[in-house]
């Protein structure tokens, strides 16, 4: 039975697309969550500046 369940929940994220705000706040989420492990200084708000001052990749670059 969870089989099925997540089988449908991953058919259903597969239809949900993101616009840039969202991606760009999903991407500093990832990025603060996997930095902070490592370091205790790392905030939230370090992550958003950083991201607002390092130019963004294309699918075209």
């Amino acid at each position: 039975m969870e089989d099925r369940s997540l089988s449908r929940l991953i058919e259903l994220a597969k239809g949900v697309h993101m616009n840039e705000e969202q991606r760009n706040a999903q991407r500093n989420s990832f990025v603060y969550g996997n930095t902070k492990i490592e370091n205790s200084d790392v905030t939230r708000e370090l992550v958003e500046e950083i991201s607002r001052r390092v130019p963004r990749r294309t699918d075209h670059d």
